[in-house]
């Protein structure tokens, strides 16, 4: 149906679709947010959170201990670029899996989306994946827990921004607990390389781009959480075989495999599996309560990862590394309360001041009394 108002100056068309043009049945339901078949929109904000934080906490501590058990295996840590492709591989058959489970199939992101977003995300599993061969599993995780700094550092010198005195001492504390890890590291353990390091800042960097690509991505084009890993993973395997093949990394690390099935095939099914529900999880978590606390509890996911490692997997220890992950704790602190200032009001030196010399009057009113 179409209204036209004709004069010299306006000219108004209104159109209303017809029922061929109705939105499709998935944009409808664009508010529901359904996780593994179970649409958490039923429910409570209460008991979504429950169930995501639940979800979250126990698929990526099973991916963790499971991802540190793979390179466990004698001989295997110099191919995590091939864990990755098998990853990727595995992460491409369950989106297709669930998107045939959808009303509509249609791909809505654009291909050249898609294709950055998949280079990000090589970039920043593939590349964590490897650094495995060279560090140990808690020092790549608190890496992991400090993705404010690379994030900062581009917002300054990319988009001009400025920070508050609470961003940069989260900042601060969180480079200085790195640094106080890092040196542990070395200090104590025998199979510490730089290149690690090198490897899973790489691998940071790529992470703290690739959460703003995909969020704008699927608010602007109504993209679903299926058709992202579908594609993007697809993608990604692409890439990864490619490079790959022209590097001639593939055999040797087939040959090895076909040799361990069960511990390099079989956990990395399981790796994957755990992997993929858990992102799921995270995504349901940052359209229902926004990134930050998205972001809050996947960090204390990853210190719990930290304590299950060393309970696990026998490894040197020092209370070194229990002072410099507090410091990246009291980072992530402080880079919570600094983007909820209105909302966090922490008492001031003069307030607690006032308020203990009021305790004091009230006391001696009393004995008075």
């Amino acid at each position: 149906m179409d209204l036209k108002f004709n004069s010299s100056r306006k000219y108004i068309s209104i159109s209303v679709p017809s029922k061929s043009q109705a939105m499709s049945p998935h944009i409808k339901s664009v508010d529901d947010i359904i996780v593994l078949g179970m649409n958490l929109s039923k429910f409570n904000k209460p008991t979504q959170f429950f169930i995501c934080v639940s979800g979250v906490f126990m698929f990526y501590l099973i991916y963790g201990y499971l991802q540190e058990l793979i390179f466990s295996v004698e001989g295997f840590k110099p191919f995590g670029w091939y864990l990755t492709l098998v990853q990727f591989g595995f992460y491409s058959i369950f989106g297709l899996i669930e998107l045939q489970l959808i009303q509509d199939k249609r791909r809505r992101i654009p291909g050249k989306t898609y294709m950055i977003i998949a280079f990000l995300t090589v970039g920043t599993m593939g590349l964590s994946n490897t650094s495995l061969g060279y560090l140990n599993y808690p020092t790549q995780v608190i890496f992991k827990c400090c993705k404010l700094i690379p994030v900062m550092i581009g917002g300054v010198f990319i988009q001009g921004k400025r920070y508050n005195i609470a961003d940069v001492s989260a900042a601060m504390c969180m480079s200085l607990g790195l640094i106080w890890f890092t040196l542990a590291d070395s200090t104590i353990a025998p199979n510490f390389n730089l290149t690690g390091v090198v490897l899973i800042s790489l691998a940071l960097c790529a992470d703290a781009v690739i959460g703003n690509v995909q969020e704008k991505a699927m608010k602007l084009h109504n993209g679903s959480n299926s058709e992202m890993v579908l594609y993007s993973y697809s993608i990604g395997f692409v890439y990864i075989l490619l490079g790959l093949t022209c590097s001639s990394g593939l055999s040797p690390a087939v040959t090895f495999c076909s040799k361990h099935p069960v511990q390099t095939y079989g956990y990395a099914f399981f790796f994957s599996l755990t992997g993929y529900f858990g992102i799921s999880f995270v995504l349901a978590l940052i359209k229902i309560f926004g990134a930050l606390l998205a972001v809050t509890v996947t960090t204390g996911r990853k210190a719990m990862t930290i304590v299950l490692s060393f309970l696990f997997f026998s490894k040197p220890f020092t209370f070194q590394y229990v002072w410099s992950g507090l410091l990246v704790v009291l980072g992530i602190f402080l880079n919570v309360y600094s983007k909820n200032m209105d909302k966090i009001k922490l008492p001031s030196l003069r307030g607690l001041c006032n308020k203990t010399v009021e305790e004091r009057q009230t006391r001696t009113l009393s004995q008075t009394v």
